[in-house]
């Protein structure tokens, strides 16, 4: 079964760390990437360049950045095929945001 890990992180939680732990934070993540059952990925760009679509009365609103503000961002996910969710789980704990302050999502993916 796919599982969607969607990563939310909590900004500035790298704000004061050196460079060697800034480095490894990115292994551990380049380290989950290349975990067997990977089936995709992605990383989106800072809460700063989002633009939020919304339909109202027939008329498309846009206002820049998110939604609302929060304590976490969604920064990003994986996808991994697996056995089942406690497998899933497995993988999301190695996941850095999970004990910077922020959560991992782990959701079943719509087969079609």
């Amino acid at each position: 079964m796919r599982y969607a890990l969607l990563i939310y992180t909590r900004p500035g939680s790298m704000d004061g760390l050196g460079e060697d732990e800034r480095r490894a934070i990115y292994a551990e993540y380049v380290a989950v990437n290349d975990l067997p059952g990977r089936a995709g990925e992605a990383q989106l760009e800072p809460i700063e360049t989002a633009t939020t679509v919304r339909v109202q009365d027939g008329e498309t609103l846009t206002t820049d950045g998110p939604f609302a503000d929060t304590k976490e961002v969604f920064a990003g996910y994986f996808i991994f095929d697996v056995e089942n969710l406690d497998s899933a789980i497995e993988i999301a704990q190695r996941i850095p945001a999970a004990r910077m302050g922020g959560a991992v999502e782990v959701r079943p993916v719509v087969e079609r």
